[in-house]
Order: C-alpha cells, then sequence, then structure tokens
C-alpha cells in the first residue's frame, strides 16, 4: 500500500497520481491498483510513468469505475497496489523512437530516464497534455500531433529500435507500417489488453499471437510487432 502525494487532472478525464514509498519497477512495467479494500473487485493495470526512490508516478485516463475511483483519491489517503509486473521494454540498441497514442504515451516518460537521446512521438485525437513534461525529459526530439496520425510523422527507417504504445487501431497501423516499409527497426508494441489478476492466473489478458496465445500480463505486455495477430 502507498499514501497519495498528489492526484492533479491534466486533461479531460486524464489524471496523474504520485504516491509516497519506495517501489521498483523497471521501463514499461506496470502495477495493479486500486482506491479500495473491497470495492471494485478487480485492481486496474497502470504503467509506471515515473519512479523515484521515494515517489512513484502513474498516468492514468478514466475509463470505468475502478479508475473514476482512483480519480477522487486525495492526498494522505490510502492507495492498494500490487507489482511491479509485466517484461518491460527490451533492451534499447541504437538510435531509438517512442511513440504513444493517447494515454499510450504514458510508460514513455519513465523510460527516458535510460533512453534520454530517445524521439518521442505524442499523438492526441483531441487534447494534447504533459508536452512539456516530455520535452523537459527528453534530450531527443518531442513531435507531437493532435487529431491525425501520429505514425504519419515517423520515419521507421530512421531507427534501430522503436516501441509504440496506444490504441489497438494504432499498433495495427504500427504492424502495417513496418511490414510494407520492410524497416531495419527492431519494432516492439506494448498492449493495453484489459486485465484482472496481472499473474497470468486468469487468463483474461490472452493475445494471439502467431505461435498460440499467450498472456499480456506475463508475456508482455511488449511484444515483438511481428509475433501479434492483431484480428
Amino acid at each position: 500500500m502507498a499514501i497519495v502525494v498528489s492526484n492533479r487532472r491534466v486533461a479531460d478525464d486524464v489524471f496523474l497520481l504520485t504516491a509516497e514509498g519506495s517501489f521498483a519497477g523497471k521501463m514499461g512495467q506496470f502495477y495493479m491498483l486500486r482506491a479500495g479494500e473491497r470495492y471494485p473487485l478487480l485492481s486496474r493495470p497502470i504503467s509506471i510513468f515515473d519512479l523515484t526512490e521515494d515517489r512513484i508516478g502513474f498516468l492514468y485516463r478514466i475509463a470505468g469505475e475502478g479508475t473514476s475511483l482512483i480519480s477522487q483519491l486525495k492526498p494522505g489517503d490510502p492507495l492498494r497496489m500490487e507489482g511491479p509486473f509485466g517484461n518491460g521494454f527490451p533492451s534499447l540498441t541504437g538510435k531509438t523512437a517512442f511513440i504513444g497514442g493517447g494515454i499510450g504515451i504514458a510508460p514513455f516518460y519513465f523510460a527516458l530516464k535510460t533512453a534520454p537521446q530517445a524521439d518521442v512521438y505524442l499523438g492526441f485525437s483531441r487534447e494534447a497534455y504533459m508536452v512539456e513534461e516530455f520535452r523537459q525529459a527528453s534530450a531527443g526530439r518531442t513531435i507531437v500531433d493532435v487529431g491525425g496520425s501520429i505514425l504519419d510523422r515517423a520515419d521507421f527507417d530512421a531507427y534501430d529500435t522503436i516501441i509504440a504504445c496506444g490504441p489497438h487501431s494504432m499498433l495495427q497501423a504500427v504492424q502495417q507500417k513496418q511490414a510494407s516499409a520492410g524497416s531495419r527497426a527492431k519494432v516492439y508494441v506494448s498492449l493495453e489488453n484489459r486485465m484482472a489478476c496481472g499473474i497470468g492466473a486468469c487468463l483474461v489478458c490472452s493475445v494471439k499471437c502467431r505461435d498460440g496465445r499467450k498472456k499480456a500480463c506475463t508475456d508482455g505486455p511488449i511484444f515483438p510487432v511481428e509475433e501479434v495477430v492483431f484480428a
């Protein structure tokens, strides 16, 4: 359990929560969060946005009752946490790009502590948020698109490693772009599948891959883009 330090709204239905405590985590991993002890029954998977010696941060969007309750937490309130879960990002070799769509930008702020020279692509459908924070954290380029397709701004041939996170349709488009371009880059996608347990027991987060079914929580949420079968 952690104690909430701040929980501020940064955009329409988007919040940045910071909690106090000593926590572990690698870039790309997530925690299972909940506001109450008994309700709702299931915790919510939220990527690590930032991590220091005595604080952890989560950037999240209200998507249902669980995240709505989390958004109502105030400084001093307890936050129930389990984690970290997931395989995290792979080793980042060569010139790297992070491509985020909407709340999919969340894991890349923490990743910039490991790869500050990476270029960051931030795509939003309506309202941009946390852009200045990303610009301050990145020594590379920060490219922003609102209302269009952030993928149109990214030249896959310019990179050795690309990691993308965002809605299903965006990640499918990443796969299609990689296949059509024949880029030399190693491309990975971070899936936002619904989860219930975070430990691979419930099978809610099942992912169809070319070599069979896998679990987003334990086998992922990071997968080589060519492995995933987008239906």
